[in-house]
């Protein structure tokens, strides 16, 4: 009767243990949560948004080494990614607006890629001040040419977001993965609290 139950806990064990190590490789390598912590991709993603990021799009990194997976495509521009902060290693969420070899210009808060000016929907600017040229790269930044392996990242709340205009380029292999929809997103401050519309809303 004992050897039964000892061999009926070590088979319970051994699926439990299987489940946890496919679970540990699936949030490594495939799908990780994230929680928006701050208000800098305001309007498009909210303080309390939870959303899942694609890590398998851009190839994962590989634990404890510099490599990373095959990948199924490079970052856009347009994109939103997770990536590890290259000035405290947190993690943070941003919009990709340039890639290796593009030019970018800020003028007048306006968006110029490659002498382009960019039209952008989704980005805000909620202070009515404008800062003059030489004060902050918040609303004017002289041309700047994106180096081969790093991304430029800006928020959507562009008057409200630390970002490449002034920490500068991101490394592309602090990338973590893509935003791809929110499951969860909760208002602490205001009944009722959760926000259901925002449940499955795809991420642009």
């Amino acid at each position: 009767m004992a050897k039964r139950t000892v061999a009926t806990i070590w088979n319970h064990s051994q699926s439990f243990i299987v489940a946890i190590a496919l679970a540990l490789v699936f949030r490594q390598f495939v799908l990780q949560a994230f929680r928006i912590p701050s208000s800098s991709m305001e309007d498009t993603l909210l303080v309390g948004d939870f959303l899942f990021v694609n890590k398998f799009l851009y190839g994962a990194p590989i634990p404890f080494s510099d490599k990373r997976l095959p990948k199924v495509r490079a970052p856009h521009r347009g994109d939103i990614i997770v990536f590890k902060s290259p000035t405290d290693g947190r993690d943070f969420i941003k919009r990709c607006v340039g890639t290796a070899g593009d030019t970018l210009e800020v003028r007048n808060k306006e968006l110029w890629v490659n002498g382009v000016r960019q039209i952008e929907p989704l980005a805000v600017h909620k202070s009515p001040d404008t800062m003059l040229p030489g004060t902050s790269t918040r609303d004017f930044m002289a041309p700047y040419v994106v180096p081969p392996g790093h991304l430029f990242m800006m928020g959507d709340n562009r008057d409200n977001s630390h970002d490449s205009r002034f920490w500068g380029p991101l490394p592309i292999n602090n990338v973590k993965g893509k935003a791809m929809f929110i499951y969860f997103s909760w208002d602490r401050e205001h009944a009722p609290f959760l926000r259901l519309r925002r449940f499955g809303r795809l991420i642009h």
